[in-house]
């Protein structure tokens, strides 16, 4: 496993890092998720990412779990506010952060999280109060540094220009081989201001791992055959996106890696990525993601998918 270094931040964090949306505590038993924490830190995947919104605290309960014992030093732990927690709770103001902060330590059973995330942009709440809330959680010790998600570029610039607070470190934007929106604005203004990607869904909830054909059954025990996961990826089932994704499958062979191999080293080849998320409910899920760390691909290879995915007409 390679490692890099996240943002301005001092944190160095595995290539490829463990997700648990719509996994754990959620889609995937305990003893299926204890089965991959296990394995991802057998891999050297040192990055876990979660939010206080999956599964309502669920997914923070479980690794909060699953890593009790080990050594806080062995692993970087993120986290994220703003989505709703009750039909009070929701959102950036001061108030919330404050109280959402102290239920994610006490779910995740740690003192301070490494990274701490808004999860989306609160237009509701003035960003200086955002801001100086986010500080005050640093400054608190709860938290070592902040990042977002999904924020517009004219949003990530308002924060970088607020003084006397802390700065962002990370982006957590939707990037993969299929989903390129982040290269035109956010990825040029985060890497002048020392902010890297954590990027999501590096494989289009792993339509990009090419294990669904155009045409066929949904396989068994997959994400799209979940009821409680599917939901979330039917836009990437498109006959389109799969007719195009077996296009791709022959790409991979000529590099000599998978077609999952290939997608996350496509996303790594990005300098300004430190790492790119994945979700698993398998150990050997895992094993097969981890091997892209360090690819070293044809960048012609790389051009041949890139004209492949252009190629896919709009929803």
């Amino acid at each position: 496993m390679k490692y890099r270094k996240l943002g301005a931040s001092d944190l160095e964090v595995s290539e490829i890092s463990l997700g648990s949306w719509l996994t754990y505590g959620v889609g995937v038993e305990l003893d299926k998720a204890r089965a991959c924490v296990d394995a991802a830190f057998d891999l050297g995947i040192n990055f876990i990412d979660t939010a206080n919104v999956y599964g309502r605290g669920a997914a923070e309960t479980v690794l909060g779990e699953l890593l009790a014992g080990r050594k806080r030093d062995s692993y970087v732990l993120a986290t994220k506010v703003f989505g709703q927690m009750s039909d009070t709770d929701q959102g950036l103001s001061a108030g919330q952060i404050a109280k959402q902060i102290d239920a994610s330590l006490q779910r995740l059973r740690v003192d301070c999280v490494d990274l701490y995330q808004c999860h989306r942009y609160d237009t509701s709440t003035p960003l200086e109060e955002t801001m100086d809330a986010l500080t005050k959680v640093v400054k608190a010790g709860k938290a070592r540094w902040i990042g977002f998600s999904e924020w517009s570029p004219d949003q990530i610039q308002s924060a970088i220009d607020l003084a006397g607070v802390e700065k962002f470190v990370s982006s957590q934007p939707q990037y993969s081989l299929l989903y390129r929106r982040p290269e035109a604005k956010v990825i040029p203004i985060s890497a002048a201001n020392g902010i890297s990607q954590i990027v999501w869904s590096p494989l289009a909830q792993g339509v990009l791992s090419g294990k669904y054909a155009p045409g066929a059954p949904l396989p068994a025990q997959s994400r799209a055959a979940s009821d409680s996961m599917g939901q979330a990826m039917q836009g990437w089932l498109r006959p389109e996106v799969l007719e195009a994704v077996e296009k791709l499958k022959p790409i991979a062979a000529k590099a000599g890696v998978s077609l999952t191999q290939f997608s996350l080293a496509w996303v790594l080849r990005e300098p300004n990525v430190a790492s790119a998320i994945v979700g698993a409910s398998r150990p050997d899920q895992l094993v097969e993601n981890a091997g892209a760390s360090g690819l070293s691909i044809d960048p012609a290879l790389f051009a041949e998918a890139e004209a492949i995915a252009a190629g896919i007409p709009r929803a």
